[in-house]
């Protein structure tokens, strides 16, 4: 099968193109950003913005906790990471299609009880970029685990946003968080806390804004969303097409090890070992058809594409566009 061609334009002109208020306002970094904290290419006519939501430190047997200890501590070594914990990069992406903008998935938020204070910086990171939050006429959640629902509990967020702002989420994701099951989970302490009230927050505050799919649903030209289960029952994918182009938003179904070892299962995972054959599955469309990917706690910007060796995968990141 031929490998459709991405174009990334130059990040310059991307961010004039992406910024939805003040043009002056994009290009302006914050006294306290020392690292890019955006990424932005074009998928054919579509726009994407991968921004960073900061870092979330997490116990590295989250990477695996299936695995061998002593196997698990072999690739962190030749990763150059850290054997005991490391930071976990925690990515959204922002898509414009025509006339709508919308969010994908929406950051970590402020938790105080859980002391993260890396974490939670999509709202300041969106202003920097030029996006006013009046302007998101969607929002995607590929499920609803804190990290990916919190920006919308920020104090003054909701107020800021639309009126009629849809939000857009799988039925099993929704029904699951009534009565979540933790029982297949290996998270740290606190966390399951965490996520239960963060979702039942979310529900409470959003009700009435949420759009419901069963498998599948177009959400503007070119951006659909998919249901794959796994992480979550109702965890789902967004794929971005546009002439030539492809790129999938994966959000936490592919972790950086899970290239090497797609079978190792995630602290985080509800149901890991339908988890493990949703990244096989994943990862060998991918590797197939040539497109880009991003997922949620891939390293910054997460922008690459997926190489197939038998069994194994690889991760082959694309070369920034300046």
């Amino acid at each position: 099968m031929s490998q459709p061609e991405t174009k990334p334009r130059s990040i310059a002109k991307q961010e004039t193109d992406m910024n939805m208020s003040n043009p002056a306002q994009a290009v302006k970094p914050g006294p306290d950003e020392l690292v890019p904290s955006r990424y932005a290419l074009k998928i054919g006519d579509i726009d994407v913005l991968v921004v960073s939501d900061g870092v979330l430190p997490l116990p590295t047997k989250m990477l695996g906790y299936n695995a061998d200890a002593a196997d698990r501590a072999a690739w962190l070594n030749d990763m150059f990471l850290p054997p005991d914990a490391f930071d976990w990069a925690l990515n959204v992406v922002v898509v414009r299609s025509g006339k709508q903008t919308i969010l994908i998935d929406a950051g970590l938020g402020l938790d105080p009880e859980l002391n993260l204070p890396r974490a939670g910086q999509l709202i300041k990171r969106l202003e920097a970029a030029g996006i006013d939050l009046g302007s998101v006429t969607d929002v995607v959640l590929t499920h609803m685990h804190m990290d990916h629902v919190g920006g919308l509990l920020v104090d003054g967020v909701k107020e800021r946003l639309r009126p009629d702002l849809r939000i857009h989420v799988a039925t099993a994701e929704v029904k699951f968080w009534e009565a979540p099951d933790f029982t297949h989970v290996s998270m740290p302490p606190g966390f399951p806390d965490a996520l239960r009230a963060a979702a039942k927050q979310f529900r409470k505050e959003y009700e009435s804004r949420l759009r419901l799919f069963d498998d599948e649903y177009e959400v503007a030209p070119g951006v659909v969303v998919s249901r794959t289960g796994g992480h979550t029952p109702g965890h789902s994918v967004v794929r971005v097409a546009s002439g030539k182009d492809r790129l999938m938003f994966a959000g936490d179904a592919v972790f950086a090890v899970g290239f090497d070892h797609p079978d190792w299962f995630n602290g985080f995972e509800h149901d890991p070992e339908e988890a493990a054959r949703v990244r096989v599955r994943l990862l060998r469309e991918l590797a197939e058809t040539g497109e880009l990917l991003v997922a949620t706690h891939m390293p910054f910007p997460s922008v690459g594409h997926v190489a197939a060796d038998g069994d194994h995968f690889r991760w082959v990141p694309v070369f920034w566009d300046y």
